[in-house]
């Protein structure tokens, strides 16, 4: 039995006239596989509709509690679709994730799938062309509703695809694929045919907005072929699988960026064993996650300790660190929020060198200062001034040819 799972985010459902371009793509889908599984986010603005209704008791509600009330979004976008296809004589029915059901961790919020009742699924599937699921949702092994976090609809499809065996997972949006970079700041910008897992892993890590990481890690482990499309067009989008030679013969694939970013120092911490466990373990057991770490060389005994994380975490950082450098003896802490991060990432890297010579020399000729560095496998960023972000953009994906069509 051939299924193809396709998910549609929440500007596809937002509206009836848009549920019926929806209800075409999964009429094509029919014609290109005997069944379908049909993963819906919540209608556009629902879910946050939703939460300023808990806000109007508590700015920090019971998280259970609000997962079971924002999960009813997407209940009511599969409760309508399902309605239609069936007036449209199809045989389809609504499903929830607790009744799957698919099961997660308690974390509240941002629920870790566990596992997938597929056996129930292939039961249902035997009896309906089309299972209309509530993506985002789970439930815990004792029946608490949670959901994934935001974008997690992408991980609920994907997570199906996988449990299913499903030749390819969908994931319908409202751009036409996965660009080389932001083509709202790069005109030049190129739609990609094919990206590599791990590719795709870095770019959403970076802040790319296509898919959420978490359904690129699923994808990436079950190896399941997952193409980005757009709800209102025909382009055959991005095919996001596993790399080739074919892929591995371009030095870069794409420029990505994130602005949510805010760079906090030490100055003059002690530079004795233990500081770097004493400044950043209390962050890890807070849960702030850190990115980019830059020691100082020693100076009399002292140096800095620079390090990066998301701007939403500041303040809470900013007080920890105010203990640290108290308990540690450090000069001062300092922070920054006029920052940037802009990366060059290709599965390329790993056979060519250069990558870093030839951003550096390009930025070095816009007069774009470089504030700190790191490096992965098929990845370097940089971060740098935010007011030279766009620009830094745009000349990165000049040096690296990427509006260049190499098929």
């Amino acid at each position: 039995m051939k299924i193809l799972v396709q998910k549609f985010g929440g500007t596809s459902v937002a509206t009836p006239e848009r549920m019926l371009q929806v209800y075409e793509k999964t009429a094509d889908g029919l014609k290109r596989a005997d069944k379908l599984v049909v993963v819906l986010s919540a209608r556009a603005g629902e879910t946050n509709s939703l939460l300023a209704l808990a806000d109007q008791w508590s700015k920090e509600p019971d998280a259970a509690e609000r997962d079971c009330l924002v999960s009813t979004g997407e209940q009511v976008s599969v409760g309508l679709f399902a309605i239609l296809l069936k007036q449209r004589g199809i045989k389809a029915r609504s499903l929830l994730a607790w009744q799957i059901p698919i099961t997660t961790d308690d974390n509240f919020g941002n629920a870790r799938i566990r596992s997938i009742n597929s056996e129930a699924l292939h039961a249902w599937l035997k009896e309906h062309d089309v299972l209309v699921v509530a993506g985002f949702q789970g439930c815990t092994e004792d029946k608490r509703l949670t959901t994934l976090g935001r974008g997690g609809s992408d991980t609920s499809a994907v997570a199906l695809a996988a449990a299913l065996g499903a030749v390819e997972c969908e994931i319908y949006t409202d751009v036409d694929g996965v660009y080389t970079t932001d083509p709202n700041i790069c005109s030049t910008a190129r739609k990609m045919d094919r990206i590599a897992y791990n590719e795709m892993l870095e770019m959403a890590s970076m802040g790319a907005k296509v898919l959420h990481i978490r359904s690129v890690e699923f994808a990436q482990k079950y190896k399941v072929p997952v193409r980005v499309r757009c709800t209102f067009n025909d382009d055959p989008g991005t095919l996001v699988t596993q790399e080739d030679s074919s892929m591995e013969a371009l030095l870069v694939s794409g420029i990505a960026y994130d602005r949510d970013q805010a760079r906090v120092t030490l100055h003059a911490v002690p530079d004795v064993p233990g500081i770097a466990a004493a400044v950043f373990g209390p962050l890890s057991e807070k849960g702030v996650l850190v990115d980019m770490i830059v020691q100082n060389t020693s100076l009399d005994g002292l140096t800095d300790i620079t390090f990066t994380i998301s701007r939403k975490d500041l303040k809470y950082t900013l007080e920890i660190m105010t203990d640290v450098a108290a308990a540690v003896g450090a000069a001062e802490v300092v922070h920054d929020l006029s920052v940037a991060k802009v990366s060059a990432i290709g599965v390329g890297m790993r056979n060519h060198s250069g990558v870093a010579a030839r951003t550096f020399a390009a930025l070095t000729k816009e007069g774009i200062n470089i504030l700190m560095i790191s490096t992965s496998e098929i990845k370097i960023t940089i971060l740098i001034q935010e007011k030279y972000l766009e620009l830094a953009v745009r000349i990165l994906h000049d040096t690296f040819g990427l509006d260049w069509d190499i098929n």
